[in-house]
């Protein structure tokens, strides 16, 4: 014992002191509990499993969701695609969703959070293909079943993972999106969209991939910044010239438009060059060959320099006047003819200024086509491959391999080809293949969102999002969506139900064609439309009411529901109640484009509302020092690695999952959330010092039932009620740190409330209380009381965070016993009549006095010094002689929080004060009612080396003798013989 409180005094004492001591130890009460300081090794994930065990972690979101709540808490999680292991991402997301649930839960509300996996779509396909020998023969229904069980497979692994962290669920009800009643409730919203003319059916230019064969929407890209494309400088040759170019030139030399592009494989599908209206054109004269190029103004310098000639400018005029009316003979088909036609997409930074424009590959040259009826052809299939169409020369050829060098060659043969070079510049790819993609026209069905999106940004600036910087990334993202393809050529994934006439190809698709198919869906699941013959599907009365004669006149279209259409349309499915609208969407910033924005609309379209009332959006997992993780820089961080530890636990050491909870939580999710081996040495260190914070507490209640020991308030010492008025305040702004989903900021009170207030001033002053006092003495009932007030607080307060340790330490509490545990028992309940703001001068003056103190003896025992407080007649004086009556004592309230053996206060400075005494001067302001009462007053503190002995028993020096304890030991001691 005495070892243990030399230690929590910071002195050191000489082993035949310890031995001189010892006699006294069994009438010191020290801190006794089981609760360990660490749990080194397997100890740490070990307990926690017990821990989940004991404390019915499985049943309580049942528990929860069965009792009476006076509201009801919905966070609607965002489906985790199940096609691979559960990584740091998930760890991220899953573990500040269950933090906020276990706030809500513990405040009294009834949540709401099924959790729910995306289960459709190709890269599931293309990994279940992957482990099959022969998958291109599989029929559809075949690969509909590997890619189910692929996902089922996945969904298992990361289930469990998820359980493991401790977060908060009915496990055993679940949402996936191939549930038939999902895919029903996704085919009503269809519908209903469909009906009410936001979603068509069209052929235009598309984002396509040719190596996953299907069309993509643009939140399916990624930009490869450093993709090659071979570049080309061309002429068209002019058939009819502007007028101005005429009078210019004689017409004995050839005059054509100058043009650039950096795809020459859509070259044979041109139908126009375009100009900018307003822009100045050049007609000049190539000093090396004599020809005559019209091209823009501003681009004549840079244009001669790349193709290393000279331009002589014969004349300029404007786009608009002068060019409009004018053709060229397309460069590579002989007869072709391409009008020069206005647009505002053509651009002055790069090229020539004046544009290639081929309807089928490009957005904008669509737009030109439909404005002036020009041909949309495609002559590239879903392969990449050029067809028939293109010509002999060019069929069956890859467009972006062999197909582009062979239009380069044409160029070259037809003498069209002034320069070709290397360009290297941001790209689309395939985000699951990393393979280029192309833009091709196609016929698909589109969601269209320029007549949604103004609705959707209305609805979406009256929802709170945090950071409130990203709500304005997602309406520019939503400003640039003009419409979401959302067919895909695939067959693992929602079908979208339309029929199509044989000999005409139209469409047929009504409200009782749907309903059909929805009710077959909803009991056998969509396989159906793939299993089913039409007749089954598509009824005599719905063809009839069509006006078509036959059933079997129509086949089963073959496209399905792009994955964000499946998964943003979960609010329909999961959400309950007549609102189906959920207090809380939490995701990944990489939603704001993805499930945040498909959720948005499909709500607004389908009902004139958001499916939400707050977005929280979160960054991005990184390698500690910033960079993205990768098996090839060995950057990984495995969740289950971190809880169970690798192979060698020198290197990857067993952490447990509240580390990882930690980690979450004491990051700003808000920015990019760096993990490593630094970050969580740091966070086990960091739980590790709460584990101490905690023992010290449990250790000190040994003998104490609040129950029936507990002290009131205005009976407790005033450093006491000081403490219960701190943990009031840390109560409240707890609260609403957890409110603003803040959970750094959590962290960041916690260890502050536990470092500044607990540890480094309340434990250090009441020690000699607790271990030397007779054990029910109001003085010592009075700093237990608190503590047990204190530990309560602060385990709830955590208890979101690290809920295992919660549960633990509940687990260790002297009383309690049976208890229901921390979150059946709800949150803080810090009360008000705590809140004493008066109380906080008396203490903090008294502590600005031992702080001059304790520096003025910097490194020395505190306890072997008497201090003198001098404090001019006023209301500080007032003060202190609430915490002190008497004028001297070793056994005041102020002496206790001075850290000395015995403490003086006077009003002036004693007339025998030592010559040498070292007089630390200070002032100290008062600032009581708001600023009615202000009071600046000066103190003198002086630290005079004690006269007394060191008591054996309590340490201090108030002894008459080194052999014989103090008078209030002898007296403790006394009490306990006598009992």
């Amino acid at each position: 014992w005495a070892r243990y409180v030399a230690s929590e005094a910071n002195s050191r004492q000489p082993a035949a002191e310890s031995r001189q001591d010892s006699q006294y130890g069994d009438t010191v009460l020290l801190p006794r509990s089981r609760f360990p300081a660490q749990l080194p090794g397997r100890l740490q994930p070990e307990t926690e499993l017990e821990t989940q065990q004991k404390c019915g972690f499985s049943e309580l979101y049942s528990w929860q969701r069965q009792r009476k709540a006076k509201q009801e808490f919905c966070l609607h999680d965002g489906p985790p695609y199940a096609n691979g292991d559960p990584h740091v991402g998930h760890a991220l997301n899953k573990i500040l969703k269950d933090i906020t649930n276990r706030f809500y839960m513990m405040r009294g509300y009834k949540v709401h959070y099924v959790p729910g996996w995306d289960c459709h779509g190709l890269p599931i396909e293309l990994k279940a293909l992957s482990e099959v020998k022969g998958a291109e023969n599989l029929s559809p229904i075949e690969i509909r079943q590997k890619a189910r069980e692929f996902a089922e497979r996945a969904i298992e692994k990361q289930k469990s993972a998820f359980v493991r962290w401790g977060v908060m669920a009915d496990w055993a009800n679940c949402y996936r999106t191939f549930d038939p009643k999902y895919e029903a409730n996704q085919l009503r919203v269809f519908y209903k969209m469909y009906d009410k003319g936001f979603i068509y059916q069209d052929y235009k230019p598309v984002f396509w991939s040719p190596s996953s064969k299907t069309a993509l929407a643009e939140a399916e890209l990624e930009y490869n910044e450093k993709h090659v494309s071979r570049s080309v400088y061309m002429k068209f040759p002019l058939l009819k010239s502007p007028p101005k170019l005429t009078s210019v030139i004689d017409g004995s030399s050839p005059a054509s438009v100058l043009v650039w592009t950096t795809q020459p494989w859509t070259v044979p599908a041109n139908q126009a060059v375009c100009y900018m209206p307003d822009s100045a054109y050049s007609i000049v004269k190539c000093t090396t060959t004599g020809e005559h190029f019209i091209l823009a103004a501003d681009r004549v310098e840079s244009t001669a320099a790349v193709l290393d000639t000279q331009f002589e400018v014969m004349s300029t005029c404007k786009g608009s006047v002068d060019l409009a009316d004018g053709s060229c003979a397309h460069p590579t088909i002989p007869g072709r003819v391409s009008p020069l036609l206005p647009a505002n997409h053509v651009t002055m930074a790069k090229g020539t200024g004046l544009v290639h424009t081929a309807p089928a590959h490009g957005m904008e040259d669509y737009g030109v086509a439909s404005h002036h009826q020009l041909p949309t052809d495609c002559l590239v299939d879903e392969s990449g491959f050029f067809t028939e169409a293109a010509g002999p020369e060019l069929q069956n050829k890859n467009v972006l391999e062999e197909g582009n060098e062979a239009v380069i060659q044409m160029l070259q043969a037809a003498g069209s080809l002034l320069k070709v070079e290397k360009y290297v510049h941001s790209y689309p790819y395939d985000w699951r293949t990393k393979k280029p993609m192309i833009i091709r026209a196609s016929k698909q069905w589109f969601v269209n969102t320029a007549s949604v999106k103004a609705a959707a940004q209305e609805v979406l600036k009256k929802v709170k999002v945090i950071p409130t910087s990203a709500v304005n990334r997602m309406l520019e993202m939503l400003d640039r969506r003009t419409f979401w393809c959302i067919s895909r050529q695939r067959c693992w994934g929602v079908p979208i139900p339309v029929f199509y006439q044989k000999n005409t190809g139209e469409c047929l698709i009504n409200s009782d064609t749907v309903t059909d198919v929805i009710k077959i869906v909803e009991q056998q699941g969509t396989d159906a439309w793939w299993t089913l013959p039409i007749e089954q599907l598509l009824s005599k009365e719905a063809v009839a009411k069509a006006g078509g004669h036959d059933v079997l006149d129509y086949i089963k279209g073959q496209d399905v529901l792009d994955i964000w259409f499946d998964s943003g349309t979960s609010w329909a499915h999961v959400l309950e109640g007549s609102e189906q609208r959920a207090d809380t969407y939490l995701e990944g910033k990489d939603q704001l484009g993805g499930w945040f924005q498909s959720s948005l609309l499909t709500s607004v379209a389908a009902r004139k509302k958001a499916p939400y009332k707050t977005l929280v959006v979160h960054g991005f997992t990184l390698g500690e020092k910033g960079e993205k993780m990768s098996k090839s820089i060995g950057n990984v961080v495995d969740p289950d690695v971190v809880i169970n530890g690798g192979e060698d636990h020198s290197k990857d050491p067993p952490y447990g999952a509240d580390v990882l909870r930690w980690w979450v939580a004491e990051s700003n999710v808000f920015s990019e959330v760096l993990i490593g081996p630094v970050v969580l040495n740091a966070a086990r260190d960091d739980i590790n010092k709460l584990r101490n914070t905690l023992r010290f507490m449990l250790g000190n209640m040994a003998d104490f039932n609040p129950e029936t020991d507990s002290i009131p308030a205005s009976e407790m010492y005033i450093v006491d009620q000081y403490m219960l008025h701190l943990l009031q305040d840390y109560g409240s702004k707890v609260t609403e740190a957890y409110k603003e989903y803040d959970y750094s900021k959590v962290v960041r009170l916690l260890q502050a409330f536990c470092s500044r207030n607990l540890s480094n001033f309340y434990f250090s002053i009441i020690k000699d209380r607790l271990y030397c006092e007779e054990e029910k003495d109001p003085k010592r009932r009075s700093c237990q009381t608190v503590l047990a007030e204190a530990l309560d607080i602060v385990v709830r307060s955590f208890a979101p965070i690290l809920p295992h340790l919660a549960e633990e330490v509940f687990q260790h509490l002297p009383y309690k016993k049976d208890s229901e545990g921390v979150f059946r028992t709800g949150w803080i309940n810090a009360s008000s009549a705590w809140k004493k703001p008066g109380i906080e001068e008396a203490i903090e003056g008294a502590c600005a006095m031992r702080d001059s103190f304790l520096g003025s003896i910097s490194g020395k025992n505190a306890l072997e010094y008497e201090v003198i407080i001098v404090i001019e007649p006023g209301l500080l004086f007032e003060l202190m002689e609430a915490l002190q009556a008497e004028e001297t004592s070793s056994v005041s309230q102020l002496n206790e929080i001075m850290m000395a053996s015995q403490t003086t206060l006077l009003s002036e400075l004693p007339k025998e004060t030592p010559t040498a005494a070292n007089i630390i001067k200070g002032t100290f302001l008062i600032n009581l009612e708001g600023g009615d009462i202000r009071e600046e007053s000066s103190y003198k503190v002086i630290a005079l080396p004690i006269a007394k002995a060191k008591c054996p028993r309590c340490r201090r020096y108030t002894s008459n003798s080194s052999s014989t304890p103090c008078p209030r030991c002898l007296e403790v001691i006394a009490g306990k013989e006598s009992r």
